[in-house]
């Protein structure tokens, strides 16, 4: 069915939508796609430079006349968020994306679509290969590995690109324009452990699934569960209830992903075993009650494993999982400037203890710096009570909004006369590559909109297909509309 889609109008844009989908794209795997879009740009006789990082600029000349227009920079990343649900085989460096078209929306088979930011990067190549836009000078920036880490974005050289404005097309919300967006960073605590020998007992795999997950900062004020807090909370009661030994926990594996499952192993004598699956039923019911609406799918499972040979020591388990009990996450604070908005969040995206080490990964975002900053040195000190390293990495700023903006001005005056109605005006709570892209380069004058895209970073993600359309026309109205 994969291939429909290139049937869909604008059937430039489809097309190279579903070439994405063929082409595996994880972050940090991007040689492929970055392949495809060289080989466009020798194809049409264009431009194009591949950076030290890996980025591709590709250059289209103005239409005759505009050669004295602003020139426009348009920016979409080329990776995907690797996600699949536990019954799906997918391997995200071999294989492509298999789509389904489900009514008004266009989806994967158990995976990630890649729609976050394969139609960003559709849209441009269609607007590079179109004769049917009149505009001024465009570069189009595809930048690499924004998932893991904005790699691109923070390796791009001042100086390489030449236009005054950017058009960045990696948002969600058709009829919306974003003037801002969340800076974000990254915490790492890490602790070393000891372990013994376990008590004579059984050997038990607890797994927490069935959650939504979804994207870190978009769709963190929706109140979804958290597996690795779900799974510390049962572990913490059952812990100071029951005379249970844990061997080893891992949950969650993207840094910008709500984690969606979690494993923990645990040793329990055979004479508690029933007393402690018990416990956990009625644990399920109780954490199934809370979240009914959010987490209609969530599933609690027991299942008899082999003893592990090592466990925790009673002192060690107790420090480490009333840690991870602990931990603060999920929305800290609205914004106060825009209704409904998150301004500062963290999720505990990543927890390992395993093989005598203990491993917890933060991502914190804000949209004010100094609260991003306040929220890392609550989880530091936690961690450091506890005897924990802490490591920071990958900080980049937010997006200031300019409601004076001159891109802002025309794009709300060319949206209205399109389609009859304003557009809205937000401020996003996720990682933009707008804001390092506006450090290297001051001055530039930056919006960022797109179509409709729901459940990004997540199997369920989907794009609503008439979206597109309308995005795509809105893109080249804009163009032609820039002085």
């Amino acid at each position: 069915m994969g291939k429909e889609i290139t049937k869909i109008l604008p059937r430039n844009l489809w097309k190279h939508f579903y070439a994405f989908t063929q082409i595996p794209r994880p972050s940090k795997h991007e040689a492929q796609v970055v392949k495809y879009i060289e080989d466009f740009a020798k194809e049409y006789n264009l431009d194009y430079v591949i950076d030290e990082v890996g980025n591709i600029l590709v250059s289209k000349p103005p239409s005759k006349g505009r050669e004295s227009v602003s020139g426009v920079v348009l920016q979409s990343h080329v990776d995907m968020v690797p996600q699949k649900n536990s019954n799906k085989t997918h391997n995200f460096e071999t294989d492509p994306v298999e789509t389904i078209i489900d009514g008004e929306w266009l989806k994967a088979n158990d995976t990630t679509l890649g729609a976050d930011n394969g139609i960003g990067c559709a849209a441009m190549l269609a607007v590079l290969e179109a004769d049917d836009i009149d505009h001024g000078p465009i570069e189009a920036l595809f930048t690499i590995n924004e998932e893991a880490g904005m790699e691109g974005a923070f390796g791009l050289k001042s100086g390489l690109l030449k236009g005054q404005i950017l058009l960045n097309l990696d948002s969600e919300d058709e009829g919306e324009l974003f003037v801002g967006c969340a800076g974000g960073i990254n915490l790492q605590a890490k602790s070393n452990f000891e372990t013994e020998a376990p008590q004579s007992g059984t050997g038990l795999e607890i797994t927490v699934s069935g959650l939504k997950g979804g994207h870190s900062g978009l769709d963190i004020i929706l109140g979804r569960g958290n597996s690795n807090k779900l799974l510390g909370r049962l572990l913490w009661s059952a812990i100071n209830n029951s005379p249970i030994q844990l061997a080893q926990l891992k949950g969650g594996d993207l840094r910008n992903a709500i984690p969606r499952e979690a494993k923990a192993t645990i040793v329990i004598g055979n004479e508690f075993e029933n007393d402690f699956r018990n416990f956990v039923s009625r644990f399920t019911d109780v954490i199934k009650a809370e979240l009914k609406h959010t987490e209609p799918d969530l599933s609690i499972e027991i299942r008899t494993v082999d003893r592990p040979e090592q466990v925790l020591t009673e002192k060690e388990a107790e420090r480490l999982v009333g840690m991870l009990n602990a931990a603060p996450n999920g929305v800290i604070r609205m914004s106060s400037d825009m209704e409904g908005v998150c301004e500062t969040s963290l999720n505990l995206a990543i927890v390992e203890i395993l093989d005598g080490k203990a491993e917890f990964f933060y991502l914190i975002r804000s949209s004010v710096d100094s609260a991003k900053y306040a929220v890392g040195e609550q989880v530091t000190a936690l961690h450091k009570l506890l005897g924990c390293e802490v490591e920071y990495s990958g900080d980049y700023p937010g997006w200031r909004p300019d409601t004076s903006s001159f891109i802002l001005q025309t794009c709300r005056k060319v949206y209205s006369e399109l389609f009859g109605q304003e557009p809205g005006m937000l401020a996003i709570h996720a990682g933009l590559e707008c804001g390092i892209i506006g450090g290297k380069y001051p001055g530039m004058d930056m919006i960022s909109f797109g179509p409709t895209i729901r459940f990004p970073h997540s199997p369920d993600e989907k794009v609503h297909i008439d979206s597109v359309g309308k995005f795509y026309k809105f893109l080249k109205a804009t163009l032609e509309a820039i002085q």
